[in-house]
């Protein structure tokens, strides 16, 4: 068996009620707490010493600690992902975990509706409405409407529905966005057209948005962590790409302008608004 280790930190989620807590995923599968800004952190052992614990394999990626929500609901809940086990939900602040996949299925595993073994790339939930979450699998756009304990596909009418990105609007909890790309061993756009779908229905139901996102010879991806959405009352959504453009829509998706070109890959993007 592979030893845990320490790699890299995947993502970082500032306490929803604390400024000087903060939370960080990490490989392999690890969840740190931080109470005093990042200056000293503890793990919360709970989650790697869960008992499928020695059954979870890294993804293409490593085996990443990528999402960590809270709910601001039950301030004592928290649901994780990790690449390749699954979602995973604790309601005691992270002291006990279990998993939350019923529902998933994954032909790439060797039980395709197995407990653990899911690659989960991405979850998202809107803060009004913390009990439903939404889900980019592998393969695969899901939705859970009872806080993860099952779960249903939506990906209707998409191109393709293998992705890394989903994530809601600041303002509707319905609408969802998510950046279909052609398979797991061909990370661009089908096509080579670089296109966000969004649907207003909660999935299902999609619709392509094109305005200003280049339709011709763009072999990009779109990784985990390279969307975020700010709070403005038209709700700008913003996404980076591995060819170092970061694209802006100030309408919630209608246009598209690229706001910087000629980085590096972007691995993540944040935003924040400013009183």
């Amino acid at each position: 068996m592979h030893p845990w280790e320490f790699a890299r930190v995947w993502h970082l989620e500032p306490s929803l009620d604390d400024p000087d807590a903060v939370y960080a995923g990490v490989e392999d599968a690890g969840l740190f707490r931080s109470d005093d800004g990042g200056k000293h952190w503890q793990e919360l052992p709970g989650l790697r010493g869960h008992e499928s614990g020695p059954s979870w394999q890294p993804g293409a990626g490593g085996m990443c600690l990528h999402t960590i929500l809270l709910d601001p609901s039950e301030p004592r809940r928290m649901f994780v992902a990790i690449s390749a086990a699954g979602a995973f939900k604790t309601d005691d602040a992270g002291a006990t975990w279990r998993p939350i996949n019923r529902g998933l299925v994954s032909k790439y595993i060797p039980t395709p509706t197995a407990e653990v073994g899911h690659c989960v790339h991405r979850l998202a939930l809107h803060r009004t409405r913390p009990r439903v979450l939404f889900m980019q699998k592998h393969w695969d756009v899901m939705r859970s409407d009872d806080a993860g304990d099952s779960w249903r596909e939506v990906s209707g009418n998409l191109p393709t529905d293998f992705g890394f990105v989903v994530d809601v609007h600041a303002h509707e909890p319905d609408t969802i966005y998510v950046v279909p790309i052609k398979s797991d061993s061909e990370h661009y756009p089908p096509d080579g057209q670089l296109r966000v779908y969004r649907s207003r229905t909660g999935g299902g139901e999609w619709e392509a948005l094109t305005k200003g996102l280049p339709q011709r010879d763009c072999y990009v991806n779109v990784l985990r962590d390279a969307m975020a959405v700010d709070s403005l009352d038209r709700c700008g959504i913003y996404f980076g790409t591995t060819g170092g453009q970061v694209y802006a829509s100030a309408d919630g998706g209608d246009s598209w302008s690229a706001i910087v070109r000629d980085l590096p890959p972007v691995l993540s993007v944040e935003v924040q608004t400013l009183p």
